[in-house]
């Protein structure tokens, strides 16, 4: 495996206008929060395909494309919900046309392709991050796994708060 790229020089891929180049990369992936949960991608490194492509005016269009295994937790029953993520990002930078066609990603010639990654895993992701589609999340009352509980899992209803006090009577 190759070492790990941060910050990738599209400058020594020596591109002339209208010309294009893919390159294979490994990128290093923080892990993140989302929801209050922590989720890491499996391995901290993913392979990526940059497709780089040189405008005219000296700016470039960019794409960005990986898979990306996450570890973590499930929203709803909190068991492990190892879930893969398509990732396809596209960026444009055309210099001197304004700050809506710059990239953040690029200073120069320097695309910072980690931070390109995080963000673009993050903005990939599903709303919610479950072990399975159908999960059944935990009971509200005991806090059992209701994938793994049987179909006669139940508690007795509370009784009606505002016959309470009824309760209290002792007949003797």
């Amino acid at each position: 495996m190759a070492h790990p790229t941060d910050i990738f020089d599209l400058g020594r891929l020596s591109l002339a206008s209208g010309e294009g180049r893919r390159v294979d990369l490994n990128i290093r992936t923080d892990g993140f929060e989302f929801g209050g949960q922590r989720y890491d991608v499996e391995g901290g490194v993913v392979g990526a395909i940059l497709d780089a492509a040189r405008t005219t005016g000296a700016g470039y269009s960019l794409r960005l494309r990986f898979e990306a295994a996450l570890e973590g937790p499930c929203v709803r029953c909190l068991e492990s919900a190892d879930q893969g993520v398509a990732v396809d990002a596209r960026e444009v930078d055309q210099r001197g046309a304004g700050d809506e066609l710059r990239s953040p990603y690029l200073d120069g010639d320097e695309l910072d392709v980690k931070s390109w990654a995080r963000d673009a895993l993050a903005l990939a992701l599903p709303t919610r991050i479950v072990c399975r589609e159908d999960c059944a999340g935990l009971c509200a009352v005991c806090g059992e796994n209701l994938n793994r509980a049987g179909p006669d899992h139940h508690h007795e209803a509370e009784p009606d708060p505002r016959w309470a006090k009824l309760g209290e009577l002792r007949f003797e």
